[in-house]
């Protein structure tokens, strides 16, 4: 049983959220459910005791609501914030679980919202820098510090090129270097569970990026060789 004294939402309430889950549980408000995502997560970024404490009947609405879908992925994806409460999404583990293989399903029906459940998937195993930071690699940058001179080098992969560079604010990237993909075969972890899910739903771009993404750079400033994802998860995986 959920202890909803002890579970406030952004308000600082503790007796709201119960009654908007009754409601939607029962009727697809689309006025409760919008009361419902803001006192849960603030702007997208912020979650609150109230949105661990709903997350088990959010999962349970899932398979027949988009919105309850949704919600649910916004709260994982925010898991690793400054919420006050460490105990709060280990007590949810059965319910993530239960996310991430609906969430499977979903994008095995190569949805509209792709993207946006391949990034909640993430979350729910835990790789919550991956999930902030995964584009759709049509214009996405990363930004890392070479580990062997600690400059600052920039990783981009879209339409523009797949290049690591230093960013000069007024002459833009420049001594760009091109990216040394990693081979399908060659990914672990990770990046292989992230490449095998986007190969199988068909979705090449994504694919593609993915190896990238994984694979290894060139500073401009040293001609170090390093693994991009090591890099850029080292510094925006979040404490444990």
């Amino acid at each position: 049983m959920v202890n909803w004294a002890r579970a406030h939402d952004c308000y600082g309430d503790v007796d709201r959220v119960p009654e908007l889950l009754a409601r939607v549980e029962v009727d697809d408000d689309p006025k409760a459910w919008e009361e419902l995502g803001y006192r849960l997560v603030l702007e997208s970024d912020l979650v609150f005791p109230a949105g661990f404490a709903a997350l088990p009947r959010l999962v349970r609405m899932a398979s027949r609501s988009a919105r309850a879908r949704e919600l649910a992925g916004a709260i994982v994806r925010c898991a690793a914030g400054d919420h006050g409460r460490d105990d709060l999404p280990a007590g949810c583990s059965g319910a993530i679980s239960d996310l991430r293989e609906l969430l499977d399903r979903h994008l095995r029906s190569r949805p509209d919202d792709y993207l946006a459940a391949f990034r909640d998937v993430i979350a729910t195993e835990g790789h919550y820098h991956w999930s902030a930071a995964m584009g759709d690699f049509s214009d996405d940058f990363y930004e890392v510090a070479c580990p062997h001179c600690a400059a600052e080098v920039t990783i981009a992969i879209g339409d523009h090129g797949r290049y690591s560079a230093i960013r000069d604010w007024d002459l833009g990237d420049v001594e760009r270097r091109t990216l040394r993909p990693a081979s399908p075969g060659g990914l672990s972890g990770t990046g292989r569970r992230m490449h095998e899910t986007a190969v199988r739903d068909g979705e090449t771009v994504l694919a593609d990026g993915i190896t990238h993404l994984f694979g290894r750079a060139e500073c401009p400033r040293c001609a170090a060789v390093f693994t991009i994802a090591d890099e850029y998860a080292a510094s925006h995986r979040p404490p444990t």
